[in-house]
């Protein structure tokens, strides 16, 4: 089981992250940190072996709590960055530190999906492998870099619009504009905006729950074709 730390200064993303990581078969979060310092203190009380890392915390960022558990001498998790931060400077520095992935918000839950799950099959070859030679290095490193796989029902969307596509394509069930907000990492009327052009656009269906106001609820599914 990866044990994993999400580190996020919003309250609801951190939730909406680890739901995503909930999901996921041989994932287990060991708690939420929503500064750099609740972060190094849990990293202490709860040894995860992944950290869920966003850049932008209260009192220092993402790369900083990475460098000071580093100076620390203690325990120092594999990260991987989920960020707004878009600067080729972060991105260089993230490498340099060692970060599995760099996810740039607003991402969606398959494109995290497809990270996570890379990073347990690197882990559990990492785990395995009788001896670092020179082939099991080339393996891991390849496992690494693999670039993520584009769907390609959306290649025609503008990027954003194609991630909140994937997000509803991605649920268990119809989901809601505030709950596709709180993965996109955007607000609600944002969300709603893209949901309501998808409908337009055909790429997904609006279906009406009625709560027990009596008033309907506007969900979303994924076009059958």
């Amino acid at each position: 089981m990866i044990r994993v730390l999400v580190v996020d200064d919003d309250y609801h993303v951190a939730h909406a992250h680890a739901l995503s990581v909930a999901k996921l078969p041989g994932f287990e979060v060991v708690g939420q940190a929503h500064s750099g310092t609740e972060a190094q203190e849990l990293v202490g009380s709860t040894a995860p072996d992944l950290l869920l890392l966003d850049m932008y915390l209260p009192d220092f960022d993402g790369l900083d709590l990475v460098r000071r558990l580093t100076a620390s001498g203690g325990l120092v998790p594999d990260f991987l960055l989920v960020t707004a931060a878009r600067d080729i400077e972060s991105v260089r520095t993230a490498m340099q530190l060692g970060a599995f992935y760099y996810l740039v918000k607003p991402f969606t839950f398959a494109a995290l999906r497809e990270q996570l799950e890379a990073y347990r099959a690197w882990a559990q070859h990492a785990q395995t492998a009788p001896e670092a030679d020179q082939e099991t290095i080339d393996a891991l490193y390849r496992m690494r870099s693999t670039a993520p796989r584009r769907p390609p029902a959306t290649q025609s969307l503008q990027p954003t619009m194609a991630k909140v596509l994937d997000i509803v394509a991605s649920a268990p069930q119809p989901i809601g504009a505030t709950e596709v907000a709180a993965i996109l990492g955007a607000s609600r009327p944002t969300a709603q905006r893209y949901l309501a052009t998808l409908v337009r656009k055909r790429f997904l269906d609006l279906d009406l729950a009625y709560g027990s106001t009596g008033r309907p609820e506007h969900r979303y599914v994924r076009r059958r074709t």
